[in-house]
């Protein structure tokens, strides 16, 4: 309780301080996002599917693939992606997207892909979390 009283003070007496610090904050998380590619919503997921044939790339473990994934996305595992990167190579020009459980750490991967030229990278926003809960179809393997 005291500490929040202590940051109260602080924030009043420093006041433009606190603000160029949000500003820098923000501009920060800001160009982050930019940097990891355009967070997608399943709607267009879809139609970049349907219409640009868009390659889906579940980067959760193996077993979770498993346990229902999006219909023809292939499984690259976060913990090994910088090594499989390269299995990507054959679908540099067209669309990528990255979708993880729930959109958290695709946009890490999405940063790599990036770096490594691909210019087509999305993510999925929600995950595949976000997927199912839009009762979109999973399929089992």
């Amino acid at each position: 309780m005291q500490f929040l009283q202590h940051l109260i003070e602080f924030i009043g007496n420093h006041y433009w301080l606190t603000s160029a610090f949000l500003v820098v904050l923000a501009l920060l998380i800001i160009t982050e996002g930019r940097k990891a590619g355009k967070a997608i919503t399943t709607q267009q997921a879809t139609a970049l599917i349907n219409r640009e044939n868009a390659l889906v790339v579940d980067v959760r473990s193996k077993k979770d693939f498993a346990a229902g994934h999006i219909v023809d996305s292939i499984n690259i595992p976060q913990d090994s992606f910088a090594k499989r990167m390269v299995e990507l190579e054959k679908h540099k020009d067209k669309p990528i997207i990255l979708a993880c459980a729930n959109g958290q750490h695709a946009g890490a991967l999405s940063k790599q892909l990036k770096a490594a030229g691909y210019t087509h990278v999305h993510r999925l926003a929600q995950g595949v979390g976000g997927w199912r809960s839009d009762n979109l179809p999973l399929v089992k393997s």
